[in-house]
């Protein structure tokens, strides 16, 4: 089981967090980055859109993953400290989440957290399904998913 820490914007509403489900799970540690917060991410993964692709030699690693949206991101990139392994998932795997932001255009290769989440400990050879049990769009999800598995 590959650990995760999240560190979801303090704007981000728990309601729509796509992570929301998974707060009782051990395997999960979920911190909120209030004013004046920083955490060392050195030795975890983090995904990154642009980064050398993760694969299963990575699986020593824990995830780490900044919930937000996209256009707060550069907020809780700004509280990380140290050197984390900077990684991306494979180009061919596309969202379910249904996108609605005005303000800006997200990343056509960005995914919901749970839906990263997901991909990533699958390729670090970690596939718990269980993970997508309470994300409302899973079944489209693992549809797309299937659909453009090239990993």
């Amino acid at each position: 089981m590959i650990p995760v820490t999240v560190i979801r914007h303090p704007k981000e509403r728990i309601k729509k967090c796509s992570l929301a489900h998974l707060h009782a799970r051990s395997d999960f540690r979920f911190l909120e980055a209030r004013p004046g917060f920083a955490f060392d991410a050195t030795g975890f993964i983090l995904l990154s859109l642009d980064a050398p692709l993760l694969s299963a030699a990575d699986r020593e690693y824990p995830l780490l993953v900044l919930d937000s949206t996209w256009r707060l991101l550069p907020n809780l990139v700004g509280c990380l400290t140290g050197e984390p392994l900077r990684r991306s998932l494979p180009r061919t795997i596309a969202t379910a989440y249904p996108r609605s932001s005005k303000l800006v255009v997200d990343p056509e290769r960005g995914l919901a957290s749970v839906e990263a989440v997901y991909v990533a400990r699958r390729i670090l050879g970690d596939d718990d399904r269980s993970l997508l049990n309470g994300y409302r769009w899973s079944d489209a999800f693992l549809r797309q998913f299937v659909a453009g598995l090239d990993i």
